[in-house]
């Protein structure tokens, strides 16, 4: 009786551990495929705020979004 509620916790923590990698991996991956932002957005979002982003700016805003993904 022990023995199987072991057996059933041991499993649960393995699935958990393999179920939390799985889904990291496929979530990174999506991400990557897809980006949250790109830079019709951020061009988007210059020209809403009132001024022409140079292509330079825009860089410059891909590579510091880069950096926190």
């Amino acid at each position: 009786m022990l023995k199987d509620i072991l057996y059933l916790v041991i499993g649960l923590i393995v699935g958990a551990v393999i179920g939390f990698f799985l889904a990291r991996h496929f979530i990174m991956k999506y991400l990557k495929k897809n980006p949250p932002i790109n830079e019709e957005m951020i061009k988007a979002l210059m020209m809403q705020m009132g001024r022409k982003p140079s292509q330079k700016q825009v860089n410059q805003m891909m590579k510091s979004m880069e950096k926190y993904m």
